[in-house]
């Protein structure tokens, strides 16, 4: 019975922490934030690298470079709202802003 008990704990802690409940926690978002201001000067050297591994990479270059100077910016948006924001919460079943731009959480990811 103990033994039961214990694989429903573990099994429950699993499946909380895979869900998307740490974008309610207010230093994750503050510190979030804060990583996306301090880093979303990132996006431009990132995305004008990934424009070099096009198939015309001249082409590449000036859409990466565009790219990246307008993820950076939309990062560093998002990232001072979420500093100015941190105590309000997201609604339950919001995981973050970066979501629903099809953006990673942090530059590296």
């Amino acid at each position: 019975m103990m033994r039961r008990a214990g694989a429903i704990v573990a099994l429950s802690l699993c499946l909380t922490a895979s869900q998307s409940a740490w974008a309610q926690d207010p230093i994750h978002k503050a510190g979030r934030g804060a990583v996306n201001i301090l880093t979303s000067w990132m996006e431009i050297p990132r995305n004008f690298h990934l424009g070099t591994q096009e198939d015309n990479p001249a082409l590449g270059v000036v859409v990466g470079l565009a790219k990246g100077v307008g993820l950076g910016a939309t990062r560093l948006v998002l990232g001072g709202y979420e500093v100015l924001t941190f105590p309000i919460p997201y609604p339950h079943d919001y995981a973050s802003p970066y979501e629903g731009l099809e953006l990673p959480d942090y530059v590296w990811e």
